[in-house]
């Protein structure tokens, strides 16, 4: 999620994704995005496991930013 065009990134990991986008949209998601109104997705990638999704989750969010 993010709030504009090269701003703020958020990295997390859901089993309901259009549920968790509503939450973020309606600022009942996570403190970070409230805190930054991260209310747009820019990218999301299914997973078969969770063990994997996570896994992935913190590969990205170790990238750096560019």
């Amino acid at each position: 999620m993010t709030n504009k065009r090269g701003g703020v990134l958020y990295i997390g990991v859901t089993a309901d994704l259009p549920a968790r986008i509503l939450q973020h949209k309606q600022g009942k998601g996570s403190a970070f995005c409230r805190r930054y109104g991260l209310d747009r997705l820019v990218y999301a990638e299914p997973h078969a496991e969770i063990v994997a999704a996570i896994a992935r989750e913190k590969a990205m969010k170790a990238w750096k930013h560019a």
